[in-house]
C-alpha cells in the first residue's frame, strides 16, 4: 500500500537523526526509551494516522480497498467519528475530507474526481481485450467495491453526480457499457442523468450505438456471460422505450426535458436501420452483423417489456418501429412489387424479419394492426417488400386475419371505385395476391377472390361505364408486369361485363394473350386445379396435367361424378383438355383385374362422350401391350424371371425390385411423372407374389374378422405385407424431404388403394394389429410416421372398404377403418401411452397438413373421433401446461417432421399440435368433444402400477379433471353443467359398463380389484367415494318441503336393469346376477347413509329407505344364496347406515324404531338377514349404541329377543319349557330366528326344540316350515349335497309336527305376488327362483306325506296337480338341471334328487291318489288343466275321468227328501 511505503521512507530519512541508523536500531532505541502503557499506545496510533494522511494516494487507495471485512474493530481515535470507522467507506471518506481541507476544495468535487479516475482505471485494466463492452471477473470485483464506496459517499453527501458524469465523458472512449450499466443498477448515477449530462447529443447517440452494436455482436461469443449481456440489453431497451416514447405534456415540455427522448429515439432508430440494412444486404448467417441483428431483435421479447407492459410507451414504440420498417428505403415502385411479390411470402422472407413482425404483433390486436397498415399506406411512401411481407406474416399468425383482410380490401375496393383512386386499387390487388400466396388454408385463392369480386353483377365495376373503364385501364396497366398465372386467371375468369361494353373486355383479353405469347406461355397451360402459391410458372404442361388428373380422380372417388372442372374444361378449354389432360389420364399401364378409381373414371368419361373413340381405342391397345411387355421389361432390368409359377422366392424378389424402383423414382422429383406407372408394376408384382389368380384378385371381402389377442399371419403373407409397409414408410420419408404432405401429390393414396386391395386388406390389417397393438412402443419414429400416414389414406377409402370385426377383448360390432386404428391404441401403461401420443400426433398432424381446412369432410372421413379423444386425454394427462386456457400462438406450421424424434421432441410436437388453430377448430365439432364419459372410460383402462404419473400426480390430475374441467363444463361440450350428481351418475354408469366389458379383463393376469376382479384404475372408484361424500354433505331439505327425486345410484340401477333382457334363461340370469353383484359392490364402497337416505332436519326424523327396499325386494332377494336372507356385507352396511342416521337424528331411538318398523311391512328380508347374522352384528350395534347412552331401541331389542328365544329353545342346557325365553312378536320374526338357529345347531336339536315350544301359534309353525323349504331349495342350488339331506330331514320333522297338530300348510305352495297379509310377506322373503322351484320341494317330501290325511283334505289335490304340472314345465325348460348335477355327485340322492325320478314318483303318487280324493277336490280342476293339462295327457285324462265319474255318481243318487 502507498501509505505504508511513505511511512517506511519517513522512518529512514537522514534528516531524522544526526547519523544514519537502521530501522531495527531505531526500534530498539525507542523500546529502551519508551515505557509501555496505555497512553503510549494512543500516541503511537495518532502519529501513524497523521503520517498516513500526509502521504496517502487516494486513487490507489480506492482501488486497493476490497470492501467491508467482517468483525473489524473500530478505531478509538482519529477520522470522523460520525461515520462507521470500521468500514472502507468511512476510511476513504475521512481521507477525502482531510485531503479536501488541505487543498481547499469541496469534498464532493474531490471525491467525484477521485471515483471517476478509479472508474476509468478499472475500465482500462482489461485482462481480455477481446471482451469489447463487457468487464472481466476481476474488473467486476473491483468495480463492485468502488461503487460500494461511492454509494457510501453519496449517502453522506460527499459525492457529486454531475461532476462525476462530466469527468466520465471526458474519457468516453475508455468507458465500458457494462460499467455504465452497473452505475444505474447500483443507484450511483441513473442512465438518464448520465446521458443528459453530455452537451453533445449526437456524440452520445454515436457512443451508445457503437457500444450496443458491439454488445449484440459478441453476445453469442460469451456464453458464460450471456445472462449479463441480456440484462444489459434489456435494461437499456427499457430505459430507451420508457423515456423515448413517454407522453409529455404541459410546461415540462422544454429542451431539457426533450433531450433524453431525443437520445432514446435516435439510438433505437439507428439500431433498427442498422438491422434492416444488414438484412437487405444479405449477410451470411454466422457473421457478426447477422448475430448483432438477431440479438437486437431478441430484445423485443416479452421478457424485456414485462415491467413496462402496463404503460402505453411500449405500444407507441411498437407502432413507431413498425412504421419505420414499412417506410424504410421506399425505392421499389408498384411495378416492382407486382413482379417480385411472389418472393416476399412468409416462407421466403428472412426469418429474423418475420420474427420481428411476430414480436411487434404481440401488443397490437389484429384490428389495430390493419388500421395501422392502412394509415401508413395513406400517409407515407412505403417499402412494398416490407409491407407485403408484413401482410403475409399477419395472415399466417392471426387466426382471424382472413376476415379482417377481406373486410379491409372490400372497403378499399369500394373506396377505389367511388373516387377512382388508383392507390387504393393498387393496395387491394397487392394485398389480396400476397395473402393468397400463403395458401387456401389462410386466405382464398386469387382466382376465387377475383371471380367473387368481379364475376357477378354485384361487383363495384358494374355500377357505371366509368367504373368499367377504370377497372380495365388498371388491369391493362398491370399487363407488362404481371406474372403469367394472374393473366391466365383474368382470361379464364373474366369480369362480368354488359354486352354493350364487351369491347373493353375483348381488348384486355387480346392484350393479355399477346403478353402471354411474348412470354411463351399459352393460356391453356393453366391447369384445372391451379395453385397460384407455387414459386414459378408451369413450363411443362404435362406435369400440371398429371396433377390435374390425380386431383380429378380424387374428387371422383369422393363424389362418384365427373368433377365440374373437368366438364368445364371439356367444353370451354378443349385444347388443354384434348392435348394435355386426356393424354395424362390415358397413360398406358397394366390395367388391374379389379377396376380401380382411374379405370372407373375413364369409363365414366367414355360413357359421357368426353373421350374420343380413337383415343380410347389407342389407350386400350397400349395397355394390352404394356401387360405383354412386363416380363420383357423385368428381364431387361436384370431380374431373372422364374418360368414356374410356383416359385415363391422369384416372385417375391420381383416385388422387392419393383418397390426399390418406386423408391428411386420417389427420391428424384424429376421422375414424379412415372410414379403411376411404377405403382401399376408394383400392383402386378404383388398379385404374382401372393400367388393369386385373376379371379382371386377381383373377389371382394364383405367382412374382415381379426383376433386382437393373437393375430396370426402366414409367413408368405407377412413377408409381402412387411415389404409393402416398409416401402410406404421409406417413400413417405423420401417425399417429405422435398415437399410437405399437401404438395406431394396423390402417390400415397394411389399406393394404398393399389396395394391394399380387398384381397390383401385382411393381411395388412392383421399385421398392423401386430405392430400397433402388440409392438407399438418398440417402433421407430419413421415407422410411426409412415403408419400414421397409411392410416389416413386407408381412412379416405372407408366408404368402399369392409368393416372390421375384432375378437375379444374388443366390441363385437363392425368397425370402420379409422375406428379400427383407434381401437389398436391403448393407454394402460407409460410405454403404451407414449406410443399412443406419438401415433395420434403423427396421424392428426398428417391429416391437417394433407387436407386444407376447406375440405373438412376429408378430416372427418380419415380421422376417428376415438383417436382424437385419446390424443386429448393423453395431452391433458401428461402436460399440465395444456390444461391452461390457450393464448394466441404462432400457427405458421404444423408439427409434421419426417425425422427420428426422441421422446422430448414428440412431446413438443404434441403440444405444438395442441395449440394449432386448425386442431382447436376441429375440437369444436361435437363428435370430437372429449366428454366426461369418454374421460372416465379411458382413465379406467390405466394400470396404476405402470402409470406414467405417480400416485400424487394422478390424484392431482383427477381432481383437476373432475372438479375444475368436466364438472363446470357445459353439457353441450361433454361436461356436467356444474352438477356433481350428474358427474357421479356418469362415473357410476361408465364404471359398470367397463366392468361388464371384456376390456376390464386381462387374460394374462389374475386380479382382484375393487369391483370383482376387473383390470382397471382403482383410483376412479376412490374419486367416486369422494364425490358421493361431498353430495352427502349437501344441503338438507327442511321439514315440510318436497323431497328430492331419490339417490342417483338407485336411479342408475333402475334404468340399467330395465335395459337388460328379461327371461329366466341361463344367459339372462347370469347377466342380471353379474350386474347386481356390481351394484352391491358399489353400494358397499360408498357411505352407508346411501342406503337409508338423508335424514330430515326436523322431527320426525325418518330417513327414506324406499329405494333400497325396492332394490332388495325386486332384485337383491334373488341373489340370496340362502333363501330368506341377504349376504352379511350388505346387511351390516344397512345397519351401519341406520346407526349413522340415528347419530344425525334428534331422537336416535325413534329413528331406529321407525326404520325397522317399516322393514316389517316393506322389506322383511332386512330383518331376517339381521337375524341370520345376529351373532356378528350384535357386538357392533351395542358398541355404537353406547354412544347414545340410552337403552337399545324397541325394534332392535325385539330382534335380540327373537335370537335369544331361538337359542334358548335349541340349547341343550334348556330342560324345561318354562326356562325358554318367550317368543317375541310378530311370529314370523321368531320363526326366522328359529330357522337360522336350527341351521347352526343341526337337526339333532330340532325335535327337542319343537317339543319345548309348548303351544306355539300356527303362524310361527307355518313360517318355520316355509323357511325350511327355502333352506331345502337353497341346498339344491348351492351344494354341498350333504347339506341337502340335512335340510330334507329338517323339513320332514317340521312337516310331521304340523300334521300332528293339524296345522294347514298347503297354502305355502300357492304363494303369489298378489297375496295379502302373511302370504305377501313370505313372497317378499323368497327369491323368485325358489318360488318357481317349490314343486321340487313339494315332491321331495313325498315320502313323508300322510296320504290318508291328505286325500281327505279337499285342498290337497288341486295343489298336488298344480305342483306336478309346474314340475313338468320346469323340466321342459331345463330348470331342474341343478338336480341332475346334484344327484350325480352323491349316491344318497340318486333316484331321489334326479328330476326324472322325482317326476315319476310324483306321477305315480297322483295316479294313486286321484281315485281316493273327494268330489270337492275336483271343483276347479278344469281351469287348472286348461293351462298346462297337455303336459301329461294320461294324468289329465285320469283327472277328468274321475271328475265325470264323481259328477255321474251324484246325479244317479236319489235325493233325500225326508
Amino acid at each position: 500500500m502507498s501509505g505504508s511505503r511513505a511511512l517506511a521512507a519517513a522512518a529512514s530519512d537522514p534528516g531524522s537523526g544526526s547519523c544514519r541508523r537502521t530501522w531495527a536500531e531505531l526500534l530498539a532505541g525507542r523500546a529502551q526509551r519508551q515505557k509501555p502503557g496505555p497512553e503510549r499506545g494512543r500516541r503511537v496510533l495518532a502519529a501513524a494516522l497523521q503520517l498516513l494522511r500526509r502521504h496517502v494516494d487516494l486513487s490507489q487507495l480506492l482501488l486497493e480497498v476490497d470492501g467491508p471485512r467482517p468483525a473489524e474493530p473500530a478505531l478509538s481515535g482519529g477520522m470522523d467519528g460520525r461515520m462507521d470507522r470500521g468500514s472502507p467507506g468511512a476510511l476513504v471518506g475521512s481521507a477525502l475530507r482531510d485531503q479536501a481541507s488541505r487543498l481547499g476544495v469541496p469534498v464532493a468535487v474531490l471525491s467525484s474526481h477521485t471515483v471517476a479516475s478509479s472508474f476509468v482505471q478499472i475500465c482500462a485494466a482489461r485482462a481480455e481485450p477481446s471482451r469489447g463492452v463487457l468487464l472481466d471477473p476481476e474488473q467486476r470485483k473491483k468495480l463492485s467495491s468502488l461503487l460500494e464506496i461511492a454509494g457510501h459517499l453519496l449517502a453522506h453527501s460527499m459525492f457529486s453526480r454531475l461532476t462525476f458524469c462530466q469527468e466520465l465523458w471526458k474519457v468516453q472512449d475508455s468507458l465500458l457499457l457494462e460499467a455504465v450499466w452497473r452505475l444505474q443498477i447500483q443507484n450511483i448515477v441513473s442512465l438518464q442523468e448520465l446521458l443528459e449530462s453530455h452537451s453533445d447529443v449526437q456524440a452520445v447517440v454515436a457512443w451508445l450505438f457503437r457500444n450496443l452494436r458491439c454488445l449484440c455482436e459478441q453476445t453469442e461469443d460469451t456464453s458464460q456471460h450471456v445472462d449479463i449481456t441480456r440484462a444489459v440489453l434489456s435494461d437499456f431497451v427499457q430505459v430507451f422505450v420508457l423515456r423515448g416514447f413517454q407522453k409529455i405534456s404541459g410546461p415540462r415540455r422544454n429542451v431539457e426535458a426533450e433531450q433524453m427522448p431525443q437520445i432514446a429515439v435516435a439510438v433505437l432508430q439507428r439500431m433498427l436501420l442498422f438491422a434492416l440494412e444488414t438484412l437487405a444486404a444479405g449477410v451470411q448467417e454466422e457473421s457478426k452483423a447477422h448475430k448483432a441483428v438477431r440479438c437486437w431483435f431478441s430484445g423485443f421479447s416479452g421478457h424485456t417489456f414485462h415491467s413496462i407492459i402496463s404503460t402505453d410507451s411500449s405500444k407507441r414504440f411498437f407502432r413507431h418501429t413498425l412504421t419505420q420498417i414499412l417506410t424504410h428505403q421506399p425505392v421499389l415502385k408498384v411495378s416492382d412489387a407486382v413482379q417480385m411479390q411472389r418472393d416476399w411470402s412468409f416462407a421466403r422472407t428472412h426469418p429474423l424479419l418475420t420474427g420481428l413482425y411476430r414480436r411487434l404483433f404481440v401488443l397490437l390486436s389484429p384490428e389495430e394492426l390493419v388500421g395501422h397498415l392502412q394509415d401508413v399506406l395513406e400517409t407515407h411512401e412505403v417499402n412494398w417488400q416490407h409491407v407485403l411481407s408484413c401482410v403475409s406474416t399477419m395472415v399466417i399468425c392471426f387466426p382471424g386475419a382472413q376476415r379482417l383482410v377481406t373486410d379491409w380490401v372490400t372497403c378499399l375496393l369500394a373506396r377505389a371505385f367511388e373516387s377512382f383512386d388508383l392507390d387504393c386499387m393498387v393496395t387491394v390487388f397487392l394485398v389480396v395476391r400476397q395473402a393468397a400466396l400463403e395458401g387456401p388454408s389462410v386466405f382464398p385463392s386469387y382466382a376465387d377472390w377475383f371471380q367473387a369480386s368481379f364475376g357477378s353483377s354485384r361487383g363495384h365495376h358494374c355500377s357505371s361505364k366509368k367504373a368499367l373503364v377504370f377497372l380495365f385501364k388498371f388491369l391493362s396497366d398491370l399487363v407488362p408486369f404481371e406474372a403469367p398465372r394472374y393473366l391466365q386467371v383474368h382470361i379464364l375468369h373474366p369480369p362480368l361485363v354488359p354486352s354493350k361494353y364487351r369491347s373493353l373486355l375483348t381488348d384486355y383479353v387480346s392484350l393479355a394473350k399477346t403478353r402471354l405469347a411474348d412470354l411463351k406461355v399459352s393460356v391453356e397451360n393453366m391447369g384445372l386445379y391451379e395453385d397460384l402459391s407455387t414459386a414459378r410458372d408451369v413450363t411443362e404442361p404435362h406435369r400440371q396435367a398429371s396433377q390435374d388428373v390425380e386431383k380429378a380422380i380424387q374428387v371422383f372417388e369422393h363424389t362418384g361424378k365427373i368433377p365440374i372442372a373437368v366438364m368445364e374444361a371439356s367444353i370451354f378449354r378443349r385444347p388443354y383438355y384434348i392435348s394435355h389432360f386426356l393424354p395424362a389420364l390415358l397413360t398406358p399401364r397394366v390395367i388391374p383385374s379389379a377396376p380401380d378409381s382411374r379405370v372407373a373414371f375413364i369409363e365414366t368419361l367414355k360413357r359421357a362422350d368426353k373421350i374420343p373413340s380413337s383415343l380410347y381405342s389407342t389407350y386400350r391397345q397400349a395397355c394390352s401391350a404394356a401387360g405383354e411387355k412386363t416380363p420383357t421389361t423385368d428381364a431387361a432390368l436384370g431380374m431373372e424371371v422364374e418360368a414356374e409359377p410356383g416359385c415363391a422366392e422369384g416372385s417375391l424378389g420381383l416385388l422387392t425390385a419393383a418397390l426399390q424402383e418406386l423408391r428411386a423414382a420417389m427420391t428424384d422429383p424429376a421422375h414424379y411423372d412415372v410414379l403411376s406407372a411404377q405403382i401399376a408394376v408394383v400392383s402386378e408384382r404383388l398379385h404374382s407374389a401372393l400367388g393369386l389368380s385373376e379371379d382371386d384378385g377381383s373377389s371382394e371381402v364383405s367382412k374382415i374378422q381379426l383376433s386382437v389377442l393373437a393375430p396370426k399371419l402366414e409367413q408368405r403373407e407377412q413377408q409381402v405385407v412387411d415389404l409393402l409397409l416398409t416401402s410406404f414408410c421409406q417413400n413417405l420419408m423420401a417425399a417429405s424431404t422435398f415437399a410437405p404432405p399437401d404438395r406431394q401429390g396423390s402417390w400415397a393414396a394411389r399406393f394404398v388403394t393399389t396395394t391394399c386391395r380387398r384381397s390383401l386388406l385382411p393381411a395388412v390389417l392383421t399385421r398392423l394389429c401386430q405392430l400397433l397393438h402388440h409392438q407399438g412402443p418398440s417402433l421407430s419414429a419413421s415407422h410411426v410416421l409412415g403408419l400414421a400416414a397409411l392410416a389416413i389414406h386407408l381412412g379416405e377409402s372407408r366408404s368402399v372398404l369392409p368393416e372390421v370385426h375384432m375378437g375379444p377383448p374388443t366390441l363385437a360390432r363392425g368397425l370402420s377403418i379409422p375406428e379400427f386404428f383407434s381401437s389398436l391404441l391403448t393407454c394402460r401403461s407409460k410405454e403404451s401411452s407414449l406410443f399412443c401420443l406419438k401415433f395420434c400426433t403423427a396421424t392428426i398432424s398428417y391429416a391437417l397438413c394433407k387436407f386444407s381446412p376447406q375440405s373438412c369432410d376429408a378430416w372427418y372421413s380419415c380421422l376417428s373421433p376415438g383417436l382424437i379423444k385419446k390424443f386429448q386425454f393423453i395431452v391433458l394427462r401428461l402436460f399440465s401446461e395444456a390444461r391452461d386456457p390457450l393464448s394466441v400462438e404462432d400457427t405458421a406450421s404444423l408439427p409434421w417432421r419426417p425425422s427420428c424424434l426422441p421422446p422430448a421432441d414428440w412431446q413438443r410436437a404434441a403440444l405444438c399440435l395442441w395449440r394449432q388453430r386448425a386442431f382447436q377448430e376441429l375440437l369444436k365439432e361435437k363428435d370430437f368433444h372429449l366428454t366426461f364419459r369418454d374421460w372416465v372410460q379411458l382413465e379406467l383402462e390405466i394400470h396404476p402400477e405402470v402409470d406414467s404419473l405417480s400416485d400424487i400426480e394422478r390424484r392431482d390430475f383427477h381432481q383437476w379433471a373432475i372438479r375444475e374441467h368436466f364438472v363446470p363444463m357445459p353439457s353441450a361440450a361433454g361436461g356436467c353443467d356444474g352438477d356433481l350428481e350428474t358427474a357421479c351418475t356418469i362415473l357410476v354408469s361408465v364404471l359398470m359398463d367397463f366392468c361388464q366389458s371384456s376390456r376390464s379383463c386381462d387374460p394374462s393376469e389374475n386380479s382382484d380389484l375393487v369391483l370383482g376382479g376387473y383390470m382397471g384404475n382403482r383410483d376412479i372408484f376412490s374419486r367416486l367415494q369422494e364425490m358421493a361424500a361431498d353430495l352427502e354433505q349437501g344441503p338438507v331439505v327442511p321439514h315440510g318441503h318436497a323431497w328430492s327425486r331419490g339417490h342417483f345410484l338407485f336411479r342408475i340401477f333402475h334404468s340399467r336393469l330395465q335395459a337388460l333382457a328379461g327371461g329366466w334363461d341361463m344367459a339372462s340370469r347370469l347377466q342380471r346376477q353379474r350386474e347386481l353383484l356390481m351394484y352391491k359392490r358399489i353400494l358397499l364402497g360408498l357411505p352407508p347413509s346411501v342406503l337409508v337416505g338423508n335424514p330430515r332436519a326436523e322431527q320426525p326424523a325418518t330417513p327414506d329407505c324406499a329405494e333400497f327396499f325396492h332394490l332388495v325386494n325386486s332384485e337383491l332377494r334373488n341373489l340370496c344364496s340362502r333363501g330368506g336372507a341377504l349376504t352379511h356385507d350388505i346387511t351390516v352396511h344397512f345397519f351401519r347406515g341406520l346407526l349413522q342416521a340415528c347419530l344425525r337424528s334428534r331422537d336416535p331411538a325413534l329413528t331406529a324404531d321407525q326404520i325397522l318398523t317399516s322393514c316389517q311391512t316393506e322389506c322383511p328380508l332386512v330383518l331376517t338377514s339381521a337375524l341370520l347374522w345376529w351373532q356378528r352384528l350384535e357386538p357392533e350395534l351395542l358398541c355404537w349404541w353406547r354412544c347414545f347412552q340410552s337403552p337399545l331401541p324397541r325394534e332392535l331389542q325385539r330382534l335380540r329377543d327373537a335370537w335369544r328365544f331361538a337359542s334358548s329353545l335349541l340349547s341343550p342346557d334348556t330342560e324345561f319349557p318354562d326356562t325358554v325365553s318367550p317368543a317375541p312378536g310378530p311370529a314370523w320374526v321368531s320363526a326366522a330366528a328359529l330357522h337360522f338357529a336350527i341351521q347352526q345347531a343341526g337337526k339333532g336339536s330340532l325335535r327337542k326344540g319343537l317339543e319345548r315350544l309348548g303351544c306355539p301359534t300356527e303362524e310361527l309353525l307355518v313360517v318355520l316350515f316355509f323357511f325350511s323349504l327355502m333352506g331345502l331349495l337353497s341346498t339344491h342350488l348351492t351344494p354341498p349335497a350333504a347339506s341337502c339331506l340335512t335340510a330334507l330331514d329338517v323339513c320332514a320333522e317340521i312337516l310331521e309336527y304340523l300334521e300332528k297338530r293339524k296345522v294347514p300348510w298347503l297354502p305355502l305352495f300357492q304363494l303369489t305376488e298378489t297375496d295379502a297379509g302373511l302370504g305377501h310377506l313370505l313372497f317378499l322373503l323368497a327369491p323368485d327362483q325358489h318360488v318357481r322351484l317349490m314343486p321340487v320341494a313339494f315332491y321331495s317330501l313325498l315320502s313323508y306325506f300322510d296320504e290318508d290325511a291328505l286325500t281327505q283334505d279337499d285342498a290337497f289335490l288341486p295343489v298336488a296337480v298344480d305342483m306336478y304340472l309346474k314340475l313338468l314345465c320346469l323340466f321342459v325348460a331345463g330348470e331342474t338341471g341343478v338336480l341332475s348335477s346334484l344327484a350325480s355327485r352323491t349316491q344318497e340322492l340318486q333316484g331321489q334328487g334326479c328330476p326324472v325320478g322325482l317326476i315319476t314318483k310324483a306321477r305315480l303318487f297322483l295316479l294313486r291318489s286321484i281315485p281316493r280324493c273327494s268330489r270337492a277336490s275336483f271343483s276347479n280342476m278344469a281351469e287348472l288343466l286348461a293351462t298346462r293339462g297337455d303336459c301329461d295327457p294320461e294324468v289329465s285324462a285320469a283327472l277328468l275321468s274321475r271328475q265325470r265319474a264323481m259328477q255321474d255318481t251324484g246325479l244317479s243318487q236319489e235325493p233325500c227328501l225326508f
